[in-house]
């Protein structure tokens, strides 16, 4: 993970947070680049609503805003979303571990509480 990723990941996931900018990602991503006005044409809401929501993706570092003239065209910069799956890979990783160590320890407790014998009538001395 880079130097500094951590507040970058943060972003990430807030503007991940919203199913909108989600699919303003997936259709940005599917286009290559696209501009408000391009997106906003399949969608029910404004352009100024959709530049709203692709500024705040960019803010994030998830799209890259490129303007030439009038135009802003957006298109998927992967290195945040790379370094979110890293930071979830390793969290993932921890609680693999830790999961793996609880079943073993609850395994191995198992079998010792089977080793464990009661006298034939019952009773315990």
């Amino acid at each position: 993970m880079r130097d500094g990723a951590h507040g970058g990941i943060d972003r990430v996931f807030a503007a991940l947070g919203d199913a909108g900018r989600r699919s303003l990602v997936e259709a940005v991503a599917t286009r290559g680049t696209a501009t408000a006005t391009e997106l906003a044409a399949e969608l029910p809401v404004t352009r100024q609503a959709v530049a709203k929501q692709l500024s705040a993706l960019a803010d994030a570092g998830l799209l890259r805003a490129t303007r030439s003239g009038r135009e802003t065209r957006y298109q998927v910069t992967p290195a945040p979303l790379e370094d979110a799956v890293e930071w979830m890979v390793s969290v993932g990783s921890a609680w693999d571990q830790r999961l793996a160590a609880l079943r073993r320890s609850l395994a191995g407790s198992q079998g010792k509480r089977r080793s464990i014998r009661q006298p034939p009538d019952g009773s315990s001395s």
